[in-house]
């Protein structure tokens, strides 16, 4: 689950939108060939500026939690957090099995091998996520809404609607959860992300691909071949996570359920690409008949 967790929080289907939808704040004459590719050139340094700096961020995090956690047991840090007079000890059962650790728990080993400042660090850290990911979600719910459903809305309507469709649900969620058992939730809603991605990738890569909307700004048949293997390996990561899922679950009703839900995910991603393909080969004849 955390592997399949990993991809869906790093690429995320809604920031696919967004950094597309970004283009849009380019100040430039689109009439102007020029222009509109020195934009583009711009706008893809600062993707890979902000990827790669969330990549280091992401390398030095797993780097301190293997560090903290590899092949350590329950009975090996309670001792630490004994040694370090922590106030969470009562979290690890003092036994010889393996660490498990979350977020919660995750911040408290932290705290009880690096020391106080760790904890706190760890805390901002996760704070400072939470509020990127609103903020990246409410600006992508803003584009799709202007650009899916035509809504011209004050730009005040629109952030009271869509962080209420964010946030309200995790509030009652919170209000009625205890913090320890919250944070498997966050697995879950990633891989629930990662579970998404073929429905923003395919559309986006389908787009970008058709000289009748991109001109000669449209992806070449290298890229087209490329995103396509990416797709491919997104949903066999899925459906490969989704067997070994239910598997580990081991109750029947569960399994007719999981063999329904991925014949439909599998149904509509085929649907996906199917219109896809219609739409690049039109686009391709199309092409043939103005040359």
């Amino acid at each position: 689950m955390q592997a399949v967790a990993i991809v869906g929080a790093i690429i995320t289907p809604h920031n696919i939108y967004l950094h597309s939808a970004l283009v849009k704040s380019r100040h430039i004459d689109r009439a102007k060939r020029q222009e509109v590719r020195e934009a583009n050139k711009y706008f893809f340094i600062d993707c890979c500026i902000a990827l790669f700096v969330s990549f280091i961020i992401n390398t030095c995090v797993i780097s301190v939690f293997a560090e903290a956690f590899f092949e350590k047991t329950n009975e090996q840090v309670v001792a630490v957090c004994k040694n370090s007079s922590s106030p969470h000890t009562h979290l690890f059962p003092e036994d010889n099995s393996t660490l498990a650790v979350d977020i919660y728990k995750g911040g408290v080993v932290l705290g009880c091998y690096f020391g106080p400042a760790a904890l706190y660090i760890w805390a901002v850290g996760i704070l400072a996520a939470g509020q990127s990911s609103t903020m990246t979600g409410t600006y992508s719910g803003q584009f799709v809404m202007e650009g899916f459903r035509n809504l011209k809305w004050s730009r005040f309507a629109r952030v009271i609607l869509t962080r209420s469709i964010a946030i309200i649900p995790t509030l009652l969620v919170a209000v009625f959860q205890d913090v320890e058992h919250l944070t498997g939730l966050n697995d879950i809603l990633n891989v629930l992300q990662s579970l998404l991605l073929p429905f923003a990738l395919i559309p986006i890569l389908t787009y970008m691909s058709l000289r009748p909307v991109m001109s000669e700004f449209a992806n070449g048949l290298g890229l087209r071949i490329v995103g396509g293997i990416v797709v491919l390996i997104i949903c066999s990561i899925n459906m490969y996570f989704v067997v070994v899922y239910v598997q580990d679950l081991g109750h029947m009703v569960l399994y007719v359920v999981a063999a329904v839900v991925s014949v439909a995910y599998l149904s509509f991603v085929f649907y996906l690409g199917w219109q896809c393909f219609i739409a690049l080969g039109m686009s391709f004849l199309d092409s043939g008949h103005t040359r």
